[in-house]
């Protein structure tokens, strides 16, 4: 009976620490920005997109090689005007199906506070086309921004 109730007693502590875990992960899943632009119409398979920042800055996003594929590696630029800038991640996510956690944080270029650039790759989609959310976070140190793009992918 002691046993049983051991048992239990361990399962479910065991259950509330990875309900604290997955509570404290979470936010490392979806971003949650101070400030979130409004979704670009920019087609990233075609060309750079660009988004105006809040402080009158401006964002100049590529990748290539274009069109974009799927397991292969992707240069990823991020260039910055108007505004000081700490940090830029750029976040993959699946718009329809959940493909995990996918966050590069792009390098600045040696002497350039306001280029950044580096390396990514998406998964394959076994339905042959995937359509991601592609999310440019920017860090300005008072502010983190987002700004979200759409990308269509195919085998």
């Amino acid at each position: 009976m002691t046993k049983n109730l051991l048992l239990d007693a361990a399962i479910l502590l065991g259950l509330a620490i990875l309900g604290v875990i997955g509570y404290k992960l979470a936010p490392l899943l979806s971003p949650k920005a101070d400030i979130a632009l409004a979704l670009s119409s920019c087609d990233l398979n075609q060309r750079s997109c660009a988004a105006a920042l809040p402080d009158g800055g401006q964002l100049e996003f590529s990748i290539e090689p274009r069109p974009v594929p799927s397991l292969k590696p992707l240069q990823l630029r991020a260039t910055v005007t108007g505004s000081e800038v700490r940090r830029v991640e750029v976040d993959f996510a699946g718009s329809e199906m959940k493909m995990g956690y996918n966050r590069p944080q792009l390098a600045s270029e040696p002497g350039d506070r306001q280029r950044f650039s580096g390396q990514a790759s998406l998964p394959v989609c076994i339905t042959g086309s995937m359509q991601w959310d592609v999310t440019v976070l920017v860090d300005t140190g008072k502010a983190l921004v987002a700004a979200p793009f759409r990308l269509q992918t195919s085998n």
